[in-house]
């Protein structure tokens, strides 16, 4: 009887020893709340990056996460870049099922191994290893252990304990250890709902976060990378591709950008320079020689990524790029900040976070930011103008939602400034439309339509230029989808890149347009730019509300009446006033056959608390309601 007492007993405390706490290979001692809108959770991760010199950096990694879904596959993460300067020492993964036991194990070898970039790059010494696994049930766990020695000590790894939407974090831990004479500069930011531990001592600095939970995505709030927790790590001396320096503020280094990587490769030839001289001859304004040489550029140039050089960083030689006619960003950037000078306009470099998120360099922090260049054309009390170098079909001076609105590094000879791009204001960014419409006795429609872009409106439009007449004719049954049964007659497109403006001319019908229910007709009053977009609602929002770019939309339509009908009933005017924007709209009675429709919507850009986004949502449902309004019509 003992015996099987202390049987049972041995097993309890085996079974209790293998799922407690401390075994983060089994997905059974997850903590729930963790667990709650995750793909996937972060059981453990640790960076441990030792400088062993400001030329010497390795880097030692370990990953423990478990999978619980298909969707949290995607957050596995398991790979290394590598190039001729780092170097992976040690790699592989250990996978184990939904009790912690190992079911694998992928050395260095078994990894999949490719260009870390894409088709579009000319060449490049940038590679990457990855893990291939499809695993046969979820949940899973697996453990990523990586080690790399590097050369350049440029881009520190900062401590991003969450990176994405849908993953949880149970414990991330971040150590960097340096020498003496090495100074570490460290911003922490997002960390106002986390318990951040940081400890400093010994040329050792660590911080440690444990329970993120889950992120979820919710319409109208900030780029993940803005809001998401992080670390920033930087040194003042540092080494890339065996050029050193030392830089403590941004005007440092911008000094040192311009100096070792830019001032060198200004070696256009002398044929080029007279070309030039002679295209612009001329034109008296700087502007109006800086418009001729951008689309100077825009023709003979075309991109195309190319990854070499310092780390990506140093441009080519303008010689090059004028000698092949293409290059990357950094390289056209450059070639026309040369052309420009050969011609004594004044223009700078400049380092950009690019993409819709908006996000600005770290003003207080100097330190490698920034994936893409553009050029800055400083203007004596006028604002700056800003070239996108790699586009062959944007306007002189037009940016667009890639780079705007946001704090960028300008490189000057003198050093480095922290200036802020175009914003594109609602008054800017403005679609107008005038339209004819004609409604016959059966219900069906005849329309004939101009809108007029301008500002970031012009900027989700202009591609349009390119567009096949298929495709086009399949744009517009999308944007005016609420119309069943659209046929597109007429097409036609102007882009105007003198005024920065996109015209489009089109006609069209659909039959049915037009309720008939007895002697009655209902038709919706709004023909031509009704919102059908209702942000979605969220029984408790958790992040803040922002709507990243304004607009204004102005709209006049004339609407001619069935001849057999009269007006029997029609909508009031709409007038809505509030912090995120207005609405109106104006039914005017022409004669008794036609009438004029008139609206104006109007969203204003702006960073709002988490409690304003039920007052926002329901905002863009009455504009949608009213949009839908119908004016009743019976007959003669």
């Amino acid at each position: 009887m003992f015996t099987k007492y202390l049987a049972s007993f041995l097993l309890l405390f085996v079974t209790t020893l293998t799922f407690s706490q401390d075994n983060l290979y089994t997905s059974l001692t997850i903590p729930d709340n963790l667990t709650q809108n995750a793909n996937a959770v972060v059981r453990k991760h640790s960076v441990d990056i030792t400088l062993k010199s400001s030329s010497q950096m390795q880097v030692v990694e370990k990953r423990i996460i478990t999978v619980l879904n298909k969707q949290g596959n995607e957050n596995i993460d398991a790979y290394v870049f590598y190039d001729n300067n780092k170097r992976i020492a040690n790699l592989q993964v250990l996978v184990f099922d939904a009790y912690g036991k190992q079911i694998k194990k992928f050395k260095k070898k078994d990894f999949k191994d490719e260009s870390a970039v894409s088709g579009g790059t000319l060449y490049s010494d940038s590679r990457v290893k990855y893990l291939d696994y499809t695993p046969i049930n979820y949940p899973y766990t697996i453990e990523f252990i990586c080690e790399t020695v590097n050369s350049n000590t440029a881009f520190i790894q900062s401590f991003y304990p969450v990176n994405d939407y849908y993953l949880s974090v149970e414990n991330s831990i971040y150590n960097i250890t340096f020498p003496d004479g090495m100074t570490i500069r460290t911003k922490e930011k997002n960390f106002n709902d986390f318990n951040l531990q940081k400890t400093a001592q010994n040329n050792i600095i660590s911080f440690k976060v444990e329970g993120i939970e889950a992120f979820k995505p919710e319409d109208f709030s900030p780029a993940f990378s803005v809001m998401a927790p992080r670390v920033l790590v930087a040194s003042n001396q540092f080494s890339l591709e065996g050029v050193e320096t030392e830089v403590e503020n941004w005007n440092d280094f911008g000094k040192w950008l311009y100096d070792d990587l830019i001032k060198d490769t200004h070696d256009l030839p002398a044929e080029t320079i007279t070309e030039i001289q002679n295209l612009v001859k001329n034109e008296t304004t700087d502007i109006e020689k800086a418009k001729k040489i951008y689309q100077y550029v825009q023709n003979k140039v075309r991109y195309i990524s190319v990854q070499v050089g310092i780390g990506g960083w140093k441009p080519f030689n303008v010689s090059e790029v004028d000698q092949l006619g293409y290059g990357d960003c950094k390289a056209l950037t450059n070639y026309t900040m040369a052309l420009l000078n050969a011609v004594g306009v004044k223009s700078h470099y400049t380092v950009v976070y690019a993409r819709g998120s908006q996000r600005s360099i770290e003003k207080d922090f100097a330190a490698m930011q920034g994936n893409h260049v553009i050029l800055n054309i400083p203007q004596e009390n006028k604002e700056d103008i800003w070239l996108e170098c790699t586009s062959q079909k944007l306007p002189f001076g037009f940016i667009g939602d890639f780079t705007d609105d946001r704090d960028v590094l300008v490189v000057t000879p003198e050093g480095g400034k922290i200036k802020h791009t175009k914003k594109y204001e609602e008054e800017e960014s403005i679609q107008t439309i005038k339209g004819v419409c004609s409604i016959s006795n059966e219900g069906a429609i005849k329309v004939k339509v101009n809108v007029v872009s301008k500002g970031i409106q012009y900027d989700d439009k202009y591609w349009l230029e390119t567009e096949t007449s298929r495709d086009l004719d399949t744009h517009y049954k999308k944007r005016w989808k609420y119309i069943n049964g659209l046929s597109i007659e007429t097409m036609s497109i102007n882009n105007d890149k003198e005024n920065i403006a996109f015209i489009e001319d089109v006609s069209f019908k659909a039959t049915n347009y037009s309720k008939i229910i007895g002697n009655r007709m209902l038709l919706p009053i709004n023909v031509l730019n009704r919102n059908t977009n209702i942000p979605d609602r969220y029984r408790s929002r958790k992040l803040p509300l922002e709507i990243k770019r304004g607009f204004k939309d102005i709209d006049e339509v004339e609407i001619k009446l069935p001849t057999d009908y009269k007006i029997e009933s029609k909508p009031k005017n709409v007038l809505i006033q509030n912090k995120y924007g207005s609405y109106k709209t104006e039914l005017i009675v022409k004669d008794e056959s036609t009438l004029i429709f008139k609206r104006e919507f109007i969203v204003k850009d702006g960073n709002f608390p988490k409690e304003d986004y039920s007052a926002f949502r329901d905002f863009y449902k009455e504009v949608s309601k009213q949009d839908n309004a119908k004016i009743a019509l019976i007959k003669k």
